[in-house]
C-alpha cells in the first residue's frame, strides 16, 4: 500500500510545501493534501510516478511501511530559536532515515554496543564529564580523535549537511541506543564542540524530558567544555601571563575547539577576568571570522563508516547500489552517510569486524 507518511517525509525533506509540489509534478494540491491526509488511500500509478519523479524518491521508498517519527520533545536542538518549521521538520526527518540506514547496518555488522554512562542525577555538567572520561579511561588528555571514540563507546553518529547554519546538531536516545547527527556545514571545529555537547545531552539528560531549554543547552555546553578541555590540561598548556588572543589562536588547536570555544573555557575556569574576557571576546570579533580559525584543523571522518562501505565496495556494490537496497535517494544517503566517511587507518578498521551481508 502506498504510504502517506512517506510522502510528507519526501515533500517536506525537499523542503517543499503541497503547492510547489503540486506545480513540479503537475498533480493538484488537493489531490496531494487528500493522499497526505489519508482521505486518498492508493493513488493510480501515474500518479506515483509523478510525485516519485518530483521529489527525486524511489518509487519503492513510497511503499515502505511507515517511517519511525522522532518525538521533537526529546531531540535537543542547540539553535531553536534560529530554526523555522521548515528546517527543523526537515532535520526530524533526516533523523528517521537515519534511523532506517542504521538498522539496516546493525543487521550486517557488528558494531560496538553502548558504553555511555547514564548519569542523569548529575547535577553538575563538570562532575558528569570529568565522570565520563574516568569511565572511559581518558585522564586530563585532549581527546586525539573525538567521533572515533563516539562510535567506539557505541553512539550511532551521521551526518546532517542541512546546508545551512540553522541546525547545528541533534541527539536522542532509541530502543537503548544512542544516535548523534552532526551538520557537517560547520567548521570542524564547532563540528568538534557539537559532538562534545550532544554528548552531554545523551549523558545528563537521558530521563530529563523535553530537552530544547535553555537550561538544558548551558549544561550540555558546560559539560563540552569541561569534556574537551580539562580544567588541569588547560592551566599546564596556557599559562596565565601568556593569555593573548594570538596565544588563543596558536594553541586551540590542541583540543581541537574554536578560539571563542577556548575563551569561554579559560574564563570559566578563572584564568582570565571579566574585563580580559570581554576584551579578547571584541579582538577576536575584530580579527574576524577566518583570521581567528586560520589554525584550522582537519574534519574527522567516520570509522564506522568507512570499515562498512570498504566491506561492501569489495563486494563490488556502489553507492548507487546502496541506496537502492534501502529504497533511498542517492543524495538523501550520499549527504547522511558519506559525508562521514573518509579514509581511516588499516589499525583502526580492524576493531569492527562485519557479519555477513546480505546478498540482496
Amino acid at each position: 500500500m502506498f504510504n502517506r507518511k512517506r510522502l510528507t517525509l519526501a515533500r517536506e525533506r525537499r523542503g517543499l510545501t503541497g503547492i510547489q509540489l503540486a506545480e513540479k509534478s503537475g498533480i493538484t494540491a488537493i489531490t496531494i493534501s487528500r493522499l497526505e491526509s489519508g482521505q486518498t488511500k492508493q493513488p493510480d500509478e501515474d500518479t506515483v510516478h509523478r510525485l516519485a519523479a518530483a521529489l527525486d524518491y524511489p518509487i519503492a521508498f513510497f511503499y515502505k511501511s511507515s517511517p519511525e517519527e522522532l518525538d521533537p520533545e526529546i531531540v535537543s536542538f542547540r539553535s531553536l530559536k534560529k530554526m523555522s518549521a521548515k528546517q527543523k521538520n526537515a532535520a526530524l526527518w533526516a533523523g528517521s532515515l537515519g534511523l532506517e540506514i542504521y538498522d539496516w547496518a546493525d543487521e550486517q555488522f557488528h558494531l560496538p554496543d553502548p558504553d555511555v554512562p547514564d548519569l542523569s542525577s548529575q547535577n553538575h555538567p563538570e562532575s558528569a564529564a570529568r565522570i565520563v572520561r574516568q569511565h572511559w579511561g581518558l585522564g586530563d588528555r585532549p581527546i586525539g580523535n573525538v567521533l572515533r571514540l563516539l562510535e567506539s563507546r557505541g553512539i550511532r553518529v551521521l551526518s546532517l549537511e542541512e546546508s545551512h547554519r540553522n541546525v547545528d546538531a541533534y541527539s536522542f536516545w532509541r530502543s537503548g541506543k544512542p544516535f548523534m547527527f552532526l551538520n557537517t556545514f560547520k567548521t570542524a571545529e564547532h563540528t568538534i564542540f557539537d559532538c562534545g555537547h550532544e554528548l552531554g545531552h545523551l549523558v545528563i539528560h537521558k530521563h530529563g524530558g523535553p530537552r530544547p531549554t535553555k537550561s538544558a543547552e548551558v549544561e550540555a555546553n558546560r559539560f563540552a567544555s569541561s569534556f574537551l578541555m580539562p580544567e588541569h590540561d588547560v592551566r599546564a598548556a596556557i599559562p596565565r601571563r601568556l593569555i593573548s588572543a594570538r596565544r588563543i589562536i596558536d594553541a586551540k588547536g590542541r583540543w581541537k575547539v574554536s578560539a571563542m570555544a577556548l575563551t569561554v573555557r579559560l574564563y570559566q575556569i578563572g584564568l582570565i577576568s571579566d574585563w580580559q574576557y570581554r576584551s579578547l571576546c571584541i579582538e577576536l570579533g575584530k580579527l574576524g571570522y577566518r583570521a581567528a580559525e586560520r589554525v584550522g584543523i582537519e574534519r574527522e571522518k567516520s570509522v564506522i563508516w568507512q570499515k562498512i562501505l570498504s566491506e561492501l565496495w569489495a563486494r563490488r556494490s556502489t553507492k548507487e547500489d546502496i541506496a537502492k537496497r534501502l529504497a533511498l535517494p542517492h543524495d538523501e544517503v550520499e549527504r547522511l552517510v558519506f559525508q562521514l566517511a573518509g579514509d581511516a587507518p588499516k589499525a583502526e578498521l580492524k576493531r569492527f569486524i562485519p557479519r555477513d551481508v546480505n546478498s540482496e
